[in-house]
Formats: C-alpha cells, sequence, structure tokens
C-alpha cells in the first residue's frame, strides 16, 4: 500500500482528522510513487471523525520513468496521485485547486454519490477553470476499491488519477498486509502527447487494428484484441519494468492486493508467479471467494484478491498489456531473501493459464444489488466504430450529439449490449452499480463491465438516484471520439 500523505507528514489518519475537527486547515495531498509500506492489523471499526477533509492540486510536474525525465501533469508530487483512505460512513471532502493551464474536474469512479460531485463536465458542473478552486464533498457510505480521475478531454493519460479506498465499518476479511497496485499505460512525454495521438487515430494513422472491417485483428476464437492505441511504457504504481516496487511479505502471510486500473487504453492479464490469486471483490463489491492464476482488468475496472504468501522466494507481479508482449510489472519478495528480481520481460507460467470470466464470479451472500426478476425497462445499446474518422456511437449517436437514455426514479432497468465492433469496450455507469446477467441470478455487483468483440451481455440496475449520469466506453479515445450517452433518472 503507499503511504497517504498524512502519514508522510507526521500524522497518523485519525491524527490528522482530529487537528482538522479542531479547525487546523486541511491537509494537501502529495504523493511519492516511490514509497510503499504494508498495513497491519486492519481497522475494524469506523473512526468517531465524520469528516475527512483534504486539498488535492491538480499541477504540471515533472517525472522520472526510469530514463530521461518527462513532464506531464498530476496530483500532488507523484504518479499516481496520492491515495485517499476514509471509513464507510465518514463524508469526504476534497478541495481541488486547478495549477493547471486548462480547465478539469475530478471524478469518483464507482462512488454513488450526489449528482453535482460526480465531476463530468458538460453534464454535472462546469470545468474548474485554470487557476480556480472547486469542493467535493459526499459521504462514504459503500465500502471498496475505487480511483478518482480527470474526467475532462484526455487528461486521464496524462497522470490525472489515484487510488481512493473506504474501509468497511466492519472488516470481514482476514490478512496481514496490503499493497495498493494501480497498473497504468503511458506515452505523455515519451511518444508525444495524448492530444497528438487522438489526432492521429482520427486521421488513421494509429495502430487502430481492432476498427470494425480491418484485418489483422483476431476479437474471436480466443485471440487476444490489439489495442489501438500501443504505449512505449507500462507502470504499476508509477514505476516502469525496469525499476519495479517490491512489495515485501513474510511467509505464513495473507496478503490482500487491490488492483486498479486507471488506464486510458489497456486491458491487463495480470498472475503472480508462484502463487494463486483469491479474487474477494470487483469494482469493490463482495463475491463469492474463487481461486484463479490470473485475471483479466478492463480499463476502470477494479478487483481485491488474496494470496497466500507459501512459497518463499522473489516472484514476479506481471500485468501484461493485452494484444501485446509489453508488460508492467511489480515484484513479490519474501523476507530474508536476497536473489535477483526475475527480468523485466519474464513471463510467469500461470499467464497461460484460462482468465477468470464473469461467469465464474457469483455476488457475496447477503449484498444489496438489483435482484433477479423482470425489469421494468429495457434499453438496448448498440456500440458502434467509424474506422475512417474514428467516431464511436452509442445507438447511432455520438456524444455531445447524443439524445439522453431516460429512466424513472425507481424503475429497474435493464442494458442489453451488443458490440459490434472488433475492439472491447469497458462500459461504466455514474451514479449506480449493476448487476452482470451472467445467466446465474447472482452476477457480480459492478460499475464497469467489458464488453467483448461482437459479444452480447446485459446488466441490471436500480435507477434510484436522481440526476444526469454519464454513462461511457472507459477506452479514453473511444470516449472522446464519441461513445458516451447521458442517462437521465428522474
Amino acid at each position: 500500500m503507499r503511504e497517504n500523505s498524512a502519514r508522510r507528514s507526521g500524522l497518523t489518519r485519525l491524527d490528522f482528522l482530529g487537528l482538522a475537527g479542531l479547525g487546523t486547515g486541511a491537509l494537501v495531498l502529495g504523493g511519492c510513487s516511490a514509497l510503499s509500506s504494508t498495513r497491519q492489523n486492519p481497522p475494524t471499526a469506523r473512526s468517531t471523525y465524520k469528516v475527512a477533509e483534504y486539498v488535492l492540486e491538480a499541477s504540471v510536474l515533472k517525472l522520472n520513468l526510469g530514463g530521461p525525465s518527462v513532464e506531464t501533469w498530476g496530483y500532488g508530487e507523484g504518479l499516481p496521485g496520492p491515495e485517499i483512505r476514509l471509513q464507510q460512513g465518514e463524508t469526504l471532502r476534497v478541495r481541488l485547486r486547478n495549477r493547471l493551464p486548462e480547465g478539469t474536474s475530478v471524478h469518483w469512479h464507482g462512488v454513488p454519490l450526489p449528482n453535482g460531485m460526480d465531476g463530468v463536465p458538460g453534464v454535472t458542473q462546469d470545468p474548474v477553470a485554470a487557476g480556480e478552486s472547486f469542493t467535493y464533498e459526499f459521504r462514504a457510505d459503500d465500502p471498496g476499491t475505487y480511483m478518482y480521475h480527470s474526467h475532462s478531454g484526455l487528461q486521464l493519460d496524462r497522470g490525472l488519477y489515484g487510488p481512493l479506498i473506504v474501509e468497511p465499518e466492519n472488516e470481514t476479511l482476514s490478512y496481514d498486509r496490503e499493497y495498493v497496485l494501480t497498473i497504468d499505460d503511458w506515452l505523455d512525454g515519451v511518444d508525444g502527447v495524448p492530444e497528438d495521438t487522438y489526432e492521429k487515430l482520427r486521421a488513421g494513422e494509429g495502430e487502430m487494428a481492432g476498427m470494425e472491417g480491418m484485418s489483422g485483428m483476431g476479437g474471436t476464437g480466443g485471440a487476444e484484441p490489439e489495442p489501438d492505441v500501443k504505449y512505449p511504457v507500462y507502470l504499476i504504481n508509477g514505476k516502469p519494468p525496469e525499476e519495479p516496487e517490491e512489495l515485501e511479505v513474510g511467509r505464513g502471510d495473507t496478503v490482500r492486493l487491490r488492483l486498479v486500473n486507471p488506464s486510458s487504453a489497456t486491458i491487463y492479464r495480470v498472475a503472480l508467479a508462484g502463487h494463486r490469486m483469491t479474487v474477494t471483490h470487483t469494482d469493490g463489491q463482495p463475491v463469492e471467494p474463487v481461486e484463479t492464476d490470473a485475471l483479466r482488468v478492463g480499463m476502470g475496472e477494479r478487483y481485491d484478491v488474496i494470496v497466500k504468501a507459501a512459497n518463499p522466494g522473489v516472484w514476479q507481479l506481471a500485468a501484461r498489456a493485452e494484444g501485446t508482449r509489453k508488460m508492467a510489472r511489480a515484484v513479490l519478495r519474501y523476507e530474508g531473501t536476497n536473489g535477483p528480481q526475475p527480468p523485466p520481460d519474464l513471463e510467469p507460467r500461470e499467464l497461460g493459464s484460462e482468465m477468470l470470466s464473469y461467469n465464474a464470479l457469483r455476488s457475496a451472500p447477503g449484498i444489496d444489488g438489483v435482484e433477479a426478476g423482470s425489469p421494468d425497462r429495457v434499453v438496448p445499446i448498440t456500440l458502434r466504430g467509424d474506422e475512417e474518422t474514428y467516431v464511436w456511437t452509442i445507438n447511432g449517436q455520438a456524444f455531445p450529439d447524443a439524445d439522453p437514455i431516460e429512466a424513472g426514479r425507481g424503475e429497474r432497468v435493464r442494458f442489453e449490449m451488443e458490440n459490434t465492433t472488433m475492439m472491447p469496450h469497458p462500459m461504466h455507469l455514474h451514479g449506480h452499480f449493476f448487476r452482470v446477467d451472467n445467466g446465474t441470478g447472482r452476477g457480480p455487483i459492478k460499475d464497469t463491465v467489458l464488453v467483448d468483440p461482437k459479444q452480447r451481455l446485459a446488466f441490471d440496475w436500480l435507477a434510484d438516484n436522481p440526476g444526469d449520469w454519464a454513462f461511457h466506453c472507459h477506452q479514453a479515445y473511444h470516449q472522446e471520439g464519441g461513445m458516451m450517452r447521458v442517462v437521465k433518472v428522474a
């Protein structure tokens, strides 16, 4: 787990919140991705302090990615942005200070919150202008692994993201150590800037191997979809494969890994050499524990896994970018082991195993969600793309020139999606959880789901949070190309 800024400044989280309650001011969040720590004895009860208050600065910064420094945009001092962690039931109050040369916003990805706090310019708020500030405030009632990121243009692909952890009032998992691992694709300052990449895609100069009607791409028959943006480097916690973060464990430890994918255009296949993983949560919501050798993590998705540290050594934790041979990685090192790190390009054999699928996931008993039954409203969702113009649509319309999708407050709604393209689309609904239909009646509760090439997939959700909510592909370049709609709940 990366230390949060309160600990790095010499204050514990409770120290800070107590001081904030006495009016001593808010903490400025900054981060240094090189720092990591473990957490012993996870808290099992909510703090008596009710408000966690922070200041988050978006600014231009320089990063060292294992070679020459690059200039980019970020939160705080490093990549990823500082971890924000609070207890279930607490109110999070974050003052965003915009030190960027253009407008920005912060979206609290996966968190059900009041519509005006959702952070989508042009939908829920105006952009926070350069030099201005905006305060986000909401109660964190749903525990889980989330993230925050800019929802303005392609700013996400410049590094404007960070992890958000809401710890449950009563933790049911028992574990000795925890690490939060953010897995990212990176080109800013190494291979141009995101805006140039987007213009090349629109001009037909990008990879675009997976566009509908194009050859050289296998999205069916078990072949991996090729990404339409191929990145020069992939990172875990801001570190390139040549200088990976090390995760220290003791033999016999139970280790919790929170895997977060804020990437703009990359799906990862994740495995830990020499170990199996037990999936306990997806998108922050508990599932019946299921063991696997490897996971497929789409853009915007999160998975919590438990690892039993029973195989001493130095092991590769690899996140291979789907459709490529490149990897992000961290290294798991047992205490007292002095051996060298594995080579940066060493693939764990576990990556050759079958990926865990949504069909294998069941929501945990007693979890609130949309129950099985007939929906009040069925909405067909057709996903399309145009290879010549790089325009991506939902039901034939490209945002912002698209009609809203309407849902009555309290209705049980089913989105029946059909992906007509040869690209996977991680579809994300703001402000609500949904239940993936995997034929069991107990599909996982999520907020982001991968719809693979030529696939049909449905999910059910309860329209219980009024407002105008974004529904979009979380591949940032597809979203920028129009694959977004507003869902109006009234």
